[in-house]
């Protein structure tokens, strides 16, 4: 878990009951999940194997141990699984280094948050390494903490990370907003006790009791985030 502003800044928003709110990386602030499944593709082309396009909805939003694991079973690719993480970590990070475009509406939410005060967390499956390079993009000021797949036991879609996101920022995972754009994210985020905004990015993610499900971060903004804190009292 890396801190990137000022610990005075990790305090509640004020005037709300809303302590803070946390935001996947790719698909949801990022468009870079067709990225991820494009570097599967070429890397198991490389290894002389064709993935199914049926795959792609298995391995999304997914940490790198599972999606990789996945493939390497499915296609019977004479790799190891720490190999291949590298072969895929590389080819991402060559992909996202020609450019990260963001998702419509992230920039405006983040500003907006960001001139609140309100304590923001970047809380990804992907490892630190990809995540440093995207925050360069993303503007690193803008959030007080960022979590990494690789810097907890249990990733996604285990609700490690956003408790840690949560202790972190001395928060009530009660009254922390999360923004996901996967079911495996949002069953991350509400086995915390968040309340969740579903973004859905490449597969559908099924209504649910507490489940707020938005077509676009553009929908979102501060005075709806409080909202969801508040009309859970």
């Amino acid at each position: 878990m890396t801190s990137t502003v000022p610990a005075s800044l990790t305090r509640s928003a004020a005037g709300s009951a809303l302590q803070a709110v946390f935001l996947d990386m790719d698909g949801t602030l990022v468009d870079t999940e067709g990225f991820w499944w494009d570097a599967e593709v070429e890397v198991f082309a490389d290894l002389g194997h064709v993935l199914h396009e049926s795959w792609r909805d298995v391995v999304v939003g997914g940490p790198m141990t599972r999606s990789a694991g996945y493939l390497i079973e499915a296609t019977g690719a004479d790799i190891t699984l720490a190999e291949l993480t590298v072969l895929l970590n590389d080819r991402f990070e060559d992909r996202i280094g020609r450019g990260v475009p963001m998702m419509p509406g992230a920039a405006k939410l983040l500003a907006e948050l960001a001139a609140h005060n309100v304590p923001t967390a970047l809380v990804s499956a992907s490892h630190r390494r990809i995540i440093d390079r995207v925050l360069a993009s993303l503007g690193p000021q803008n959030f007080a903490l960022s979590v990494a797949g690789d810097e907890v036991p249990r990733t996604k879609p285990h609700p490690d990370p956003y408790l840690l996101a949560a202790d972190g920022l001395s928060a009530d995972p009660a009254r922390c907003a999360v923004i996901e754009d996967t079911a495996t994210g949002v069953a991350s985020a509400e086995a915390a006790g968040c309340r969740v905004v579903a973004v859905p990015s490449v597969a559908p993610i099924a209504p649910a009791d507490g489940r707020v499900i938005v077509r676009s971060l553009e929908e979102v903004d501060l005075v709806f985030l409080r909202t969801l804190i508040t009309t859970m009292n």
